[in-house]
């Protein structure tokens, strides 16, 4: 008993929000953290709440409900919701500013947390008692909902406010894999030295964060995460609502780890099609037999790259849904494109968080011999992930 009163009190709660969810069971049916309002309703009555949110903020059921609409439905004070890349309603192409406004449903004011305003500012906390987050992530580093939730985080324990965060399974959760993130490769699409597949829930990372105190100066939030009921990380979860624009099914979502390596390249990953991350090409023959031609598609990719130009190159999209990350489809783009240096663009380095790949790539590296570089790091992360992680 001595030691659990050391214990942080969010700590202890999330634990015990783990037990109660596992004996209700409901049937092995997967339950998210947003279904289960028997928890968080009582934390949030007659307080001032902010939502970060965006349209994967929905409890699966046949109304397909909005978190947003189903907390004002019982009773809940929502003052405000703050959304990430994409928005609130998920129709803002990637990189694409995301402004201020107000949602036309409810009249709620609506915070954009992309761009240059991508933390909470304390003006906009101080009418708040506390944040509720839920966003579905991917599991994939570069994917920039988990850099707003850093620095939400951040924030609520600058503040002093208390932040909940409604855990989402991890269709990508089943493994870890890829280079870790190098020291001073930090940035919007990396902010923790994690691999590129990280194998965590959100709600998981969230108490690495806190965990391993990586928020500014050590601070730790003031955090509760409601599990998902029913879930493993071998447990295959389809998605209900695709996370972003360009990720539009379940295959797209299990290859997005190895085709958006491209973004750091010449090569199209089938931006303005209506199969992105399951095609890759290239304005030149070499680059194999599937054609596509990226058009402007309003509400997916308003200026894809090589736009309106026929790209030779592969379709990804009988690969297996099994499929974890790989290498082979960069290094067989580069090996056809002839480029050697040309093939990269500035982003590169900062995509995968390292300078190492791209040496490795062009000293004409294999792919088992790249991987044998990175045994170290996953090993050494794979014992921190085992301090947080909610779910076998």
């Amino acid at each position: 008993m001595k030691q659990a009163k050391n214990l942080p009190l969010g700590y202890i709660l999330t634990i015990c929000l783990i037990l109660a969810s596992s004996v209700a069971g409901y049937a092995q049916e997967i339950r998210v953290g947003a279904e289960q309002a028997q928890i968080y309703l009582p934390l949030l009555q007659g307080k001032k709440v902010g939502v970060v949110g965006n349209q994967t903020s929905i409890l699966p059921n046949s109304k397909q409900q909005h978190l947003v609409d189903f907390l004002l439905e019982n009773k809940i004070e929502v003052v405000k919701v703050f959304v990430p890349e994409h928005g609130f309603r998920g129709t803002a192409d990637a990189g694409e500013k995301v402004n201020n406004s107000i949602d036309s449903k409810t009249g709620l004011p609506i915070v954009s947390l992309y761009g240059t305003n991508k933390k909470p500012s304390p003006e906009q906390l101080k009418d708040l008692d506390v944040l509720v987050l839920d966003l579905q992530d991917v599991g994939v580093r570069f994917f920039t909902y988990i850099s707003t939730l850093h620095y939400v985080m951040e924030a609520s324990a600058e503040e002093g406010k208390s932040l909940i965060v409604l855990d989402r399974p991890n269709p990508n959760g089943n493994y870890v894999d890829g280079p870790m993130l190098k020291k001073g490769f930090e940035s919007f699409v990396g902010m923790h030295p994690i691999p590129i597949v990280h194998g965590l829930s959100i709600g998981e990372l969230a108490q690495m964060i806190n965990g391993e105190k990586w928020l500014k100066g050590g601070l730790k939030a003031k955090l509760t995460v409601v599990p998902v009921a029913n879930w493993t990380h071998t447990t295959p979860y389809e998605l209900p609502v695709k996370p972003s624009p360009n990720l539009p099914n379940p295959l797209s979502i299990r290859l997005y780890p190895s085709t958006c390596l491209f973004e750091g390249t010449v090569v199209s990953l089938g931006r303005g099609t209506y199969f992105p991350f399951q095609v890759y090409g290239y304005p030149a023959a070499t680059f194999g037999d599937f054609t596509f031609t990226p058009v402007s598609i309003d509400g997916m990719s308003k200026t894809p790259p090589h736009q309106d130009k026929l790209c030779y190159g592969r379709d990804l999209r009988t690969e297996s849904l099994a499929q974890p990350f790989t290498l082979s489809y960069l290094l067989e783009a580069y090996g056809r494109s002839g480029m050697k240096e040309k093939f990269f663009n500035s982003y590169f380095n900062t995509l995968v968080g390292t300078d190492e790949l791209k040496k490795q790539i062009l000293a004409g590296k294999t792919e088992s011999e790249i991987r044998e570089t990175w045994q170290q790091g996953l090993t050494d992360y794979a014992q921190l992930r085992k301090k947080y992680l909610l779910y076998p």
